[in-house]
């Protein structure tokens, strides 16, 4: 694990700061007003395609979409840039408390990588809770992962940030008890990797953390598993899963988070298991920092992706 000493940019500072009061982000009342909340929020999943903070999308990409059948059936949109015939291929997990559909900022951070490789991105627009669990989509994910990366002579790379990091470390153990091809590499920004929260400097950190609320997140783990006893599978908490034989890994994140004690987790793990993980740590720095443009951390991260992408 390494850490930077320097404090957080005004930027920064101003965006941890107003973002939670934009969001308007409370703790939980109770879960039957959270579950018609986030129901409301979701009833016109699946979404048009988020292209909105991308400069000149049309001209510089092109989209298609198409349907992934797990328990039932759900989009994936392929984001290819112009005049490029790709053989590399990202496959982004978006974020979102497993209850949020993909967003302009992921949709961003993805294109630029995809533009800065010359790689196609493929975005899987998973069922969300509390409608769904892991269990509608999981398989279709691993398969679908499996088969971008025969496609992908010149590499294939896992990528997404918080629940979707999470999920895209699932995707990658799910791909090696399949016996499949392993990523080149991966990138996980803040992924959520334990929700059964086991590790005891959660609620510590959560007090630091004005964006996330324990409350939610436990109520949102129990959606996503389905039931208590499945908090723990590694297709949910891939972080207390066998680690070994997963590809090259960085992950970044900031201690204003109250995920980054499964982050510590899942690097002491990585050590033990023998994975090829790197850890970048920022102090003071909130959830998923590196999605956010216009603040000098974020722009460091994305160059330090990309070019640990890029090998």
């Amino acid at each position: 694990m390494s850490a930077r000493s320097d404090r957080p940019s005004l930027r920064h500072q101003f965006l941890a700061w107003g973002l939670p009061r934009w969001l308007g982000v409370t703790d939980l009342i109770d879960e039957e007003s959270e579950r018609a909340g986030v129901l409301a929020k979701g009833a016109g999943w699946p979404v048009p395609f988020p292209s909105g903070l991308v400069p000149r999308f049309e001209r510089r990409f092109e989209l298609s979409r198409e349907v992934l059948r797990g328990t039932v059936e759900f989009p994936s949109y392929v984001v290819t840039p112009r005049d490029v015939v790709p053989t590399r291929t990202v496959f982004y997990v978006h974020g979102g408390s497993f209850t949020a559909p993909l967003h302009p900022v992921q949709v961003r951070f993805a294109t630029r990588l995809a533009a800065e490789l010359g790689a196609r991105v493929v975005f899987p627009d998973y069922p969300l809770a509390p409608r769904h669990t892991w269990k509608d989509s999981f398989d279709a994910l691993v398969d679908d992962a499996h088969r971008w990366r025969e496609e992908s002579p010149d590499g294939f790379f896992l990528a997404g940030d918080s629940a979707g990091g999470g999920l895209a470390l699932a995707v990658a153990i799910g791909m090696r008890e399949r016996g499949y091809r392993a990523a080149d590499r991966m990138l996980l920004l803040a992924p959520w990797v334990d929700l059964t929260t086991s590790t005891p400097e959660t609620a510590e950190f959560a007090k630091a953390d004005t964006w996330l609320k324990y409350s939610k997140l436990d109520v949102y783990a129990h959606w996503w598993a389905g039931a208590e006893e499945d908090l723990g599978r590694p297709e949910v908490s891939p972080g207390l899963a066998d680690l070994s034989g997963l590809p090259p890994t960085l992950m970044i994140g900031g201690t204003r988070d109250l995920l980054a004690t499964g982050c510590r987790l899942l690097a002491d793990r990585a050590l033990a298991a023998g994975w090829d993980l790197t850890y970048l740590e920022r102090p003071g720095l909130i959830h998923v920092f590196p999605l956010f443009p216009g603040i000098p951390e974020a722009e460091r991260a994305f160059g330090i992706s990309a070019r640990f992408l890029a090998g």
